[in-house]
C-alpha cells in the first residue's frame, strides 16, 4: 500500500467514525447537536480532510514543497 492509499484509508476510517457519532447523536434526538457537529465539528473537519487528500492526488504535478514541477527552464 503506497502513502496515498494509507492516507486515504485513514481519512475514510476517521470519516466513518464521525458518521457513527452523528448517527448516535441523531438517535438520541439531539438534532441541534447533530447540526452543530456537521457544520462546525469533527464531521466537517473529516470531510474536508478527505476532500483535500483527493484534490491533492488529482493535481499530480505538485512537488514536495507544494510547488509546481516545471522541469527544465
Amino acid at each position: 500500500m503506497n502513502r496515498y492509499e494509507k492516507q486515504l484509508t485513514t481519512a475514510m476510517e476517521r470519516l466513518d467514525e464521525s458518521l457513527k457519532i452523528l448517527r448516535d447523536t441523531i438517535k438520541r434526538g439531539d438534532q441541534q447537536g447533530a447540526i452543530n457537529y456537521m457544520e462546525n465539528g469533527d464531521l466537517k473537519e473529516r470531510y474536508e480532510e478527505l476532500q483535500n487528500i483527493i484534490t491533492i492526488s488529482q493535481t499530480g504535478n505538485i512537488g514536495a514543497r507544494g510547488t509546481s514541477q516545471t522541469g527544465t527552464f
